[in-house]
This record gives C-alpha cells, sequence and structure tokens, in this order.
C-alpha cells in the first residue's frame, strides 16, 4: 500500500471519521447511512441499508441511493489513489450505467474490485498528461449474497499543470 493511499485509509476507516468525511464532503451520502465496510488498494465495499432515509415507496431502497453507494465504492478508490498525489489529478464521473436484478431490500453491500487498474490508469494520466478514462464495476449485493444491481462508473483522470 502506497504511503498515500494509507493515509487516506486512516483519514476515513473509523466509523466517526468517515461519518466526518460524509458530513463534511458528501452530506447527502451522510443522511442516506453509507457506511464504509471494507477499504484496501484492490477494492472497496460500502453498505447502504434500507431506511427512512433510503427508501421509497416499493418498501426497498431508492434506486439513488443505490446509486451513491455504488459510485462511491469506486470513487473511494480512486480519491485513495489520487490523496496527495503530486501533481494533483483531477477525477470525474462521466458516465454512469446500471441494471437492476432484483429489489433491494435490507442490507445492500456494492463492492468495487478496480483498484489496480484504477492505479495504472492515473499512473498513466500523470506519465503521459493526458487524460484517461477508465471503467469501474460494482456489484450490489443483498445480505443472501444475491446480485440486485450491477453498476459501470466512467471516470476521467487528468494531472493538473503544477
Amino acid at each position: 500500500m502506497t504511503k498515500q493511499f494509507a493515509a487516506f485509509v486512516n483519514k476515513i476507516n473509523a466509523p466517526i471519521r468517515f461519518g466526518y468525511f460524509l458530513a463534511t464532503q458528501l452530506p447527502a451520502a451522510f443522511f442516506v447511512g453509507l457506511r464504509l465496510n471494507k477499504i484496501n488498494q484492490n477494492d472497496c465495499t460500502i453498505k447502504v441499508r434500507h431506511s427512512w432515509f433510503s427508501k421509497n415507496p416499493f418498501k426497498s431502497v431508492y434506486f439513488a441511493a443505490q446509486a451513491m453507494a455504488a459510485e462511491m465504492s469506486t470513487g473511494l478508490l480512486a480519491f485513495g489513489h489520487i490523496y496527495k498525489r503530486i501533481p494533483k489529478v483531477s477525477m470525474l464521473v462521466i458516465k454512469m450505467e446500471v441494471n437492476y436484478t432484483k429489489k433491494g431490500t435490507g442490507n445492500l453491500y456494492f463492492t468495487c474490485n478496480d483498484g489496480l487498474a484504477i492505479q495504472n490508469a492515473i499512473e498513466e494520466a500523470i506519465q503521459t498528461g493526458e487524460g484517461k478514462t477508465l471503467v469501474c464495476h460494482s456489484i450490489g449485493k443483498n445480505e443472501s449474497n444475491e446480485t440486485v444491481a450491477e453498476f459501470a462508473f466512467t471516470w476521467s483522470f487528468k494531472a493538473k499543470a503544477n
């Protein structure tokens, strides 16, 4: 694990620190109740539970709450890999695709395993000085380990001029 990624994980890994990170940087995710389940350089899992803040009229987790959790599972990996980098690197979601396969009830876990690909894309963007795009996948599963949704986020990475 790189020193910068380890520093980022240390900054957000405790529930109170993750809550503070969400409250100050992503307040909508804070109110929906997203929780960091696991993070390392290779993968990240975000939990969202069916609650008053995340519900829809059909007694399941609202699609937008699922999208927040899925995007965060990819975005935290990217953010960790650009944390305190020199040169700085900008990141932006430029496309999202989703396939919902089952009603999302109870606790849902969205996992992205694309950490190495994200790290390589960022390194390439720095080395070439040109923007680099990468499609990252997040799979949402319920407590029975059944897939409820599959997301694909296209991220753009670009090294900033000093």
